[in-house]
């Protein structure tokens, strides 16, 4: 309060650089005491200086306004960098009772997505980041939790850069960026942008030594049930995951990322238990009559409505709970909506749950109707034990895989 007083007394006409200094100083009192400790996590000791630094923003609390969230607080490196609550469907912000409307995707393997772009040849959005595509680059994601009110929470990017310029890691800042880099708040901004994106880029999120891996390196062997999970996986007639998450390594050698970066509408289901449905009409005016619309909201096309970004599928067994909603907490449900979403009947209630659904042999009616891919999945009529072994199969993507000598 005397600070506030004094700068009243002073005659500061600007409230917005009133606003500006106490930020200051109230982060000069708490920055160094909310900084979160850097776990040391595989392929760090490969990290460049830029990456170094990234690192140090990506795990920082004190990034959020009041202090407290960071990026890794909804992509966690110990749940394969998603939220590590998975009991919750959507992730919750740094202000007590807010919580998102989607699922926190994984951000492993994140990088090799390509800039979002409308392919004409096959009439396709492809690449991008968060499900909707919305931000075209890696570095352009990261900017945006920053100043989301339902995320991290900060009034304005100004609020971000003097965090970083007041940090423990600021000269590292400097030192990546120039001795001026705090001079041009903009170009500061997407200085942390940019060196978060670096972060991702590295060895620590691409790690590729699931089994998998190990298996197409002829180092690993396949149970016999996973032999018959990847055959299913792959075949045209049967599972056909692989037309939308492709198992083979690239022409250029690299190895199977699980996704072809497009978007599609599933046809999964409301779900009854997403926390965004009671959050005050300021940020739901719609209620429980919300319809996340996905690519369409931001695309304005109709033909996009309810298209969601194909998501890998490396480390899919760790990473629950699943679609964009997180509708689905266990794998197997997945897949057997896959199997069977257009062989059972609608269930009587829309908002009806997973396990409920699993136990009345019945699906709830897509959230979005139209544009639902019935082509490549719906009338799959696997059989119990198909199903079990594609679930196998999924187990084998999932990193840190040991090796037995």
């Amino acid at each position: 309060m005397f600070f506030t007083h004094s700068f009243i007394n002073y005659g500061l006409k600007s409230m917005q650089l009133q606003y500006k200094l106490i930020t200051v100083l109230i982060m000069l009192i708490f920055c160094f005491a909310v900084e979160a400790a850097v776990p040391v996590l595989p392929g760090a000791d490969k990290l460049s200086l830029k990456a170094q630094l990234g690192q140090q923003l990506f795990f920082d609390t004190n990034l959020s306004t009041p202090p407290g969230q960071a990026c890794a607080s909804c992509h966690n490196p110990k749940t394969f960098f998603v939220d590590p609550d998975n009991n919750l469907p959507t992730s919750a912000g740094v202000l007590p009772g807010l919580k998102g409307s989607r699922n926190s995707p994984t951000l492993s393997y994140a990088a090799f997505s390509p800039i979002f772009f409308y392919d004409r040849k096959h009439g396709l959005f492809i690449g991008g980041f968060f499900l909707d595509g919305r931000a075209a680059t890696l570095a352009a994601q990261a900017k945006l939790p920053f100043l989301n009110p339902i995320e991290m929470a900060n009034p304005d990017s100004f609020t971000v850069v003097n965090k970083v310029r007041v940090s423990s890691y600021r000269e590292l800042f400097k030192r990546v960026y120039g001795v001026r880099a705090f001079d041009d708040t903009n170009k500061a901004y997407n200085s942390i942008a940019d060196a978060i994106a670096a972060y991702e880029q590295s060895p620590v999120f691409k790690r590729f030594d699931s089994k998998y891996d190990f298996f197409l390196a002829g180092k690993a062997k396949f149970t016999e049930q996973e032999k018959r999970g990847r055959k299913l996986f792959e075949d045209p007639n049967k599972g056909n995951c692989a037309a939308c998450h492709p198992s083979r390594p690239a022409a250029d050698g690299t190895p199977p990322l699980f996704t072809d970066f497009t978007y599609d509408n599933l046809g999964v289901p409301k779900n009854p238990e997403n926390p965004f449905y009671n959050l005050p009409r300021a940020f739901n005016p719609a209620g429980r009559a919300f319809i996340d619309t996905g690519l369409g909201a931001f695309t304005a096309e109709a033909g996009e409505n309810g298209k969601f970004k194909v998501p890998s599928l490396r480390n899919i067994a760790k990473t629950k709970p699943y679609m964009h909603n997180g509708y689905f907490k266990t794998l197997r449900g997945v897949v057997e909506f896959y199997s069977n979403r257009d062989i059972l009947p609608f269930c009587n209630n829309p908002l009806t749950t997973e396990a409920k659904a699993l136990a009345s042999h019945c699906w709830p009616a897509p959230e979005v109707k139209k544009n639902v891919n019935f082509a490549e999945l719906g009338e799959l009529n696997l059989s119990e034990a198909e199903i079990n072994d594609i679930v196998a199969f999924l187990n084998t993507l999932t990193d840190g895989y040991k090796v037995n000598p």
